[in-house]
């Protein structure tokens, strides 16, 4: 899960495929079932959750029995670890989109997929009704997988997603209330992949669409800080929320702290990857520093 400060607990749900939905050319979502969901508690609108998929020739993501660490989430995650590399489930993070609680209740995801893609990637250009996988996600709605809390003294969000966190943008512009002041830069491969957003706000959003601003030469988080600092901003208290490639968030961060001087406690940021180094990297990275 990506880290925050609060804790609760998370339990594995066996989900499958109720259907298959292509969004735009770089955006699919899966939409999941099953009888446990129930018992899933998205609580926030970037809510974070692990999914377990199945390697190829597998019916279903090999895994730990759950009832066997039900109170040792470390000790089931070690247990998980010590399979081998070539037959435990491939884990990925991503965005819980949207929960519905009707009779068997039913969770989306949004993969962002690409020609050069890893095992996830590649799982949601082919998956099809019925694929089973897993998902470790909350019990409890206020949890650690939740990064976007907007202040009662906020009076206007900036906000900043690339392809990754664009689920939980648009998740979170559809919550916001009528009239809160927005400026949102969201970055895509290609102008295919411009959404209809849907908000109440008072929202100006800016599409930064690669295939166009590549033309420039400059490198993508240059193009991004740019984009952003040439913007002019509300004088008023702001609340911030950046989330995607981890170098352009640090980017980003950087300068909204020290050039536009918010408070870095009024910016949530989250790297959800990183240029050049796989999610496998990021988590061997993680364990390795402690």
């Amino acid at each position: 899960m990506r880290p925050q400060a609060s804790l609760a607990p998370f339990r594995l749900f066996r989900i499958e495929v109720e259907r298959v939905v292509r969004l735009s050319p770089s955006l699919v979502r899966v939409t999941f079932t099953g009888p446990e969901l129930g018992a899933f508690a998205s609580g926030g609108l970037d809510q974070s959750l692990s999914l377990f998929l199945p390697r190829p020739g597998q019916s279903e993501p090999l895994l730990p029995p759950a009832d066997e660490h039900r109170d040792d989430p470390a000790g089931w995650y070690a247990a998980y670890r010590a399979m081998p590399d070539d037959t435990r489930a491939v884990m990925r993070s991503y965005t819980a989109r949207e929960q519905r609680h009707s009779p068997a209740g039913e969770l989306d995801i949004d993969f962002a997929v690409h020609p050069d893609g890893g095992p996830a990637c590649a799982w949601a250009e082919r998956a099809e009704p019925g694929d089973r996988v897993a998902v470790l996600g909350p019990t409890g709605p206020n949890n650690s997988g939740i990064r976007f809390r907007l202040p009662e003294s906020a009076e206007w969000l900036l906000m900043w997603a690339d392809e990754t966190a664009l689920p939980a943008a648009a998740a979170i512009l559809e919550s916001l209330p009528p009239g809160l002041r927005v400026k949102a830069w969201l970055e895509v491969p290609c102008v295919g992949d411009q959404l209809e957003l849907k908000t109440a706000a008072d929202a100006e959003v800016t599409w930064l669409v690669r295939e166009v601003t590549e033309a420039s030469g400059a490198h993508r988080t240059e193009r991004t800080v740019e984009a952003v600092r040439a913007a002019s901003l509300p004088e008023s208290r702001p609340y911030a929320w950046i989330a995607g490639e981890a170098g352009t968030v640090k980017a980003l961060r950087r300068h909204l702290v020290r050039e536009r001087e918010f408070d870095r406690r009024s910016v949530s940021f989250t790297g959800y990857w990183r240029l050049g180094v796989t999610e496998d990297g990021l988590r061997a990275e993680a364990e390795a520093s402690g």
